[in-house]
């Protein structure tokens, strides 16, 4: 694997693993385009990217998670009904990846259809969010339906193609929570299934095939996905705040499109 795949794979994954135009669907992109399909079929780096990405949430909402679990051991209300909503939109995810594992992995085999396909509805779905002249009362706080909803949401993102952040927060909007607790559920909300699934993947795993070189392509591509990841974060929430998703629904609907023209002519 070569230092400029692992540094374009590991920028790809940290930039969209927060920005709604979904990883998963623009690494299958990555490889369509740029001819990077092998380096991003190993498996180990995969998984180190997404470590990575997942570090980063945990430094931008140290704080707010630190806050969280201290008011669960001192059972105060409001940290009880969060952990509780993410429990609820954990279920729908984590039951689809439990008995649709194997499907769900073909999925991901570069169907560059499928991709184009689901980045138009990301797109469309963005705009909804952003684009329909509606303004729903605020709630003061994600109620446990609205959970749920976004656990939908985010089970309909397992698809590549389909933002899961763009789709998680775009169904709060909607359902008139503030953006900011929209965005932060919705980055806090995937933590546990993305912990969750490297656990399951590190165990299954044989490391006695990892090299001593493909650990420093992983170690560099870890820091660039961890580095980025925090940016890429942070500047999702700021774009949240300032009502600017609807610029990713452009991009998302012109790559989705030109996905799809290149695939036919290409067949």
């Amino acid at each position: 694997m070569e230092w400029f795949a692992v540094f374009i794979l590991a920028i790809v994954q940290a930039l969209t693993e927060f920005l709604p135009v979904s990883s998963s669907g623009h690494l299958v992109l990555v490889d369509f385009f740029l001819g990077l399909g092998q380096n991003r079929g190993d498996y180990f780096m995969t998984v180190v990217l997404h470590f990575g990405t997942a570090c980063s949430t945990l430094v931008v909402y140290g704080r707010e998670i630190g806050s969280i679990l201290a008011g669960v051991f001192k059972r105060s209300s409001d940290s009880l009904r969060f952990v509780f909503g993410i429990f609820l939109s954990m279920i729908p995810a984590a039951l689809v990846g439990i008995f649709f594992d194997e499907q769900l992995e073909r999925l991901f085999s570069g169907n560059v259809y499928l991709v184009g396909f689901a980045l138009i509805f990301t797109g469309l779905f963005l705009w909804a969010a952003e684009g329909i002249p509606f303004t729903p009362k605020k709630k003061k706080s994600i109620t446990p339906l609205d959970a749920i909803w976004m656990g939908i949401a985010q089970m309909i993102a397992i698809l590549p193609g389909v933002s899961r952040s763009g789709a998680t927060i775009s169904t709060a909007l909607m359902l008139g929570n503030k953006r900011d607790q929209a965005a932060a559920f919705s980055f806090i909300m995937v933590l546990p299934l993305i912990f969750g699934k490297i656990s399951k993947d590190a165990l299954a795993m044989d490391f006695t095939t990892v090299d001593t070189d493909r650990l420093t392509y992983a170690f560099f591509g870890f820091i660039v996905s961890f580095l980025v990841g925090i940016w890429s974060c942070k500047f999702m929430i700021s774009l949240v705040k300032k009502s600017k998703l609807i610029y990713f629904s452009y991009w998302c609907l012109f790559i989705g499109v030109l996905t799809l023209v290149v695939r036919f002519y290409k067949d």
